[in-house]
């Protein structure tokens, strides 16, 4: 896992916490695998065959780069402080077992990104990995099981080692293998030099049998663990404790393990985050932010529309679009173009007045001057704005006029979810 980004995770839900709002935007490998992007887009659709389209046509590109921007207004200075994040997203195979993803690009996306400076191989290289809630939950069966083969492979352990009959059922052809490795420790625990032994490699069926005959035959007094040597071969190295170094081990590698799979969930963990906040989301244009963000991170799309909508409003209780809040009344009579970078330069012009927004210590900030658009964070940053300086014109209408409008006012909920 990227060290700066597990060394940046607090800091992450310490924006989320403190914000008013966030602002998000995604970067993707394509847009459209059939029509054309103004095809699939076009005003004429009802949302129901716009989702539908979308699904059908925009799924598969992979979501690469997330912009977060978190925004928290300081009432003594009477200004917005902004935290933004830029991730790079990659769905590296955590181990053997995990999905390998395939996914499609599109050139002239592909071709768009790099034209803007778009550093792939912060993607590719050292992009962050992540998983929907069925591979987390696999994933964490599949320790669980692991665990309980470790910690005696369940039921067996009450069996008293001198029982004559071995309670793990060992096919003939492994019979020989499993007296030899019997053998071994034998030897090592008559001897008084060595504290360990490294048994040679061998296959997940034969470690397996090796786990259940040990943990049957020496409930104490050693300690067994599968290591990797450079070759990538799995092998087993037994060692000699006592009961109190047995716990500690045990714990160690349980610690280890929940480490491990904590890093495996990765980025999805900031998208846990943002859902348990509860906090005002915003986004520009977001159906397809959003429909890649449930698909990639929580659990493949539903069929309709209206179970989509249920989805949700679960993963993001309130969102807001800047681009539908600003084709409505009051701002559709004013506003004539809605695509981001212009509405950003409308959005400083009268009757609009341009927000105060300052970088918190230690933050990239953005110059607007000079458009970084298509980083996600950049754009995340301008559509923060626009909300801003659209909801603060919501409060020009009241007496006496605000010019500050919150963004937990009821003056914006008409444009919540839509």
């Amino acid at each position: 896992l990227p060290a700066d980004f597990k060394d940046n995770l607090n800091k992450v839900y310490e924006a989320i916490e403190e914000s008013d709002f966030l602002a998000i935007d995604g970067e993707f490998s394509g847009i459209s695998d059939g029509p054309s992007v103004s095809a699939l887009t076009n005003g004429f659709d009802t949302p129901e065959e716009r989702y539908q389209k979308l699904k059908k046509h925009s799924m598969d590109f992979l979501l690469f780069q997330f912009g977060l921007c978190t925004f928290k207004y300081d009432h003594t200075e009477e200004k917005y402080i902004m935290k933004s994040f830029n991730f790079y997203i990659f769905p590296k195979p955590f181990n053997r077992s995990s999905p390998d993803v395939k996914f499609v690009c599109q050139s002239s996306s592909i071709d768009f990104l790099a034209n803007q400076g778009f550093d792939f191989n912060k993607v590719f290289r050292n992009g962050i990995p992540y998983l929907n809630q069925e591979e987390e939950r696999q994933l964490r069966e599949q320790y669980d099981e692991k665990r309980s083969q470790a910690n005696g492979a369940g039921s067996l352990s009450y069996i008293s080692p001198n029982a004559t009959k071995c309670p793990v059922t060992i096919p003939e052809d492994q019979k020989k293998f499993i007296e030899k490795v019997v053998e071994q420790i034998e030897e090592l625990l008559k001897d008084e030099e060595n504290e360990s032994l490294e048994l040679e490699p061998c296959t997940g069926f034969q470690r397996k049998l090796i786990y259940q005959t040990l943990s049957w035959k020496y409930p104490k007094g050693i300690h067994v663990e599968t290591l990797e040597s450079e070759k990538k071969e799995r092998y087993i190295v037994i060692s000699k404790v006592n009961e109190e170094e047995r716990k500690r081990r045990e714990q160690q590698k349980q610690a280890k393990e929940q480490e491990e799979l904590n890093d495996a969930v990765g980025f999805s963990r900031v998208i846990h985050a943002i859902a348990n906040s509860g906090k005002l989301v915003i986004g520009h244009n977001m159906l397809l932010d959003v429909m890649h963000t449930i698909h990639q991170f929580y659990c493949p799309l539903p069929d309709d529309l209206s179970e989509f909508k249920e989805v949700t409003s679960c993963v993001f209780p309130r969102l807001l679009d800047t681009k539908l809040m600003a084709s409505t009344q009051p701002f559709k009579d004013i506003i004539n173009n809605t695509s981001l970078a212009e509405l950003e330069k409308r959005l400083k012009e009268v009757p609009f007045s341009p927000p105060k927004v300052e970088s918190a210590e230690g933050f990239p900030s953005y110059d607007t001057a000079s458009e970084q658009l298509h980083e996600a964070g950049y754009d995340a940053y301008i559509t923060g704005l626009c909300f801003i300086s659209m909801a603060n014109f919501l409060g020009s209408f009241l007496s006496p006029p605000k010019n500050h409008v919150s963004a937990r006012s009821k003056l914006i909920e008409p444009f919540f979810n839509k």
